[in-house]
């Protein structure tokens, strides 16, 4: 019989909203960071895993799954350290993907103490832009497409574009992933549209992340798809390369989303670097 973990769930109070967050397991904590195309459900194998051994913790972040918000101003940070107080965590593991892994960042250079350890998926980068190339322009032309279909409120095609560039791969058949995780990233990107129906407006942190990576000392596991975009690549490689104690690890044969597309490796390599950090 398959480990079931006892899962504790609520809202968590912030500023002109709540979050949705959900908890189960005990020893080392972590706390998971979904990407913007999803909501805390991407993190169902790694959630369901990692309890046997760890605490963890996933939430929707504001305007995402069954988190709700007003029409505020608003910092992910804040959001982030309102719900690690109000479930009275310590120091942390924080695993973000995409815009996730950029939070993560980010809220580790405004509150270094909070932080135990950082896992960035094909992370985001405050400050990064990479440069024009055939290959990034054509990955532009994409994401303009998608503007469009936003725009639009062409919900129905913005999501399959989506599912090309984030899920498959922007030079990738769509084929080459498995359905079950082309349906749960629709799924959840869908859920998430209809559910926006009011605008919620971050405020990034200024001075951005991309000059001040030095002085993050928290251990640091950098895990990145060969077949994520130009962003995603040039992203892992700058965060590698700037932040003192990362070390950075491919997932070959994958895109932005590796821990949907293998799960058993990507679970592999999370728990290998918990033990390292928590020994």
């Amino acid at each position: 019989m398959a480990f079931q973990p006892l899962v504790r769930s609520g809202y968590v109070p912030v500023s002109g909203g709540r979050l949705y967050y959900e908890m189960a397991g005990k020893g080392p904590t972590l706390v998971f960071i979904h990407a913007g195309i999803a909501d805390c459900r991407m993190w169902d194998d790694q959630f369901e895993y990692l309890a046997q051994n760890c605490r963890v913790i996933r939430f929707d972040a504001r305007g995402y799954g069954k988190s709700q918000t007003e029409a505020v101003n608003f910092s992910n940070r804040q959001d982030l350290l309102d719900l690690m107080d109000y479930l009275g965590l310590e120091p942390t593991i924080l695993v973000g993907c995409s815009r996730g892994g950029q939070i993560a960042v980010d809220f580790t250079l405004e509150h270094p103490c909070r932080v135990r350890g950082l896992v960035l998926v094909n992370s985001g980068l405050s400050g990064l832009v990479t440069p024009e190339t055939s290959t990034a322009a054509f990955e532009r032309d994409l994401f303009i497409e998608m503007d469009a279909l936003w725009e639009k409120r062409d919900f129905s095609k913005l999501v399959e574009k989506e599912i090309q560039m984030f899920v498959a791969g922007p030079w990738q058949s769509i084929d080459r992933v498995r359905p079950q995780a082309r349906e749960k990233v629709r799924e959840m990107k869908l859920s998430n549209l209809s559910r926006r129906n009011r605008e919620a407006i971050p405020i990034v942190m200024n001075p951005p992340a991309i000059d001040r990576l030095d002085d993050i000392e928290t251990p640091t596991l950098v895990l990145v798809g060969d077949l994520d975009t130009q962003y995603s690549l040039a992203a892992a490689e700058y965060l590698a390369s700037h932040i003192p104690t990362a070390q950075k690890l491919v997932i070959p044969g994958t895109s932005h989303l590796p821990n949907l597309e293998k799960p058993e490796e990507f679970n592999r390599l999370l728990d290998r670097f918990i033990k390292q950090i928590t020994v």
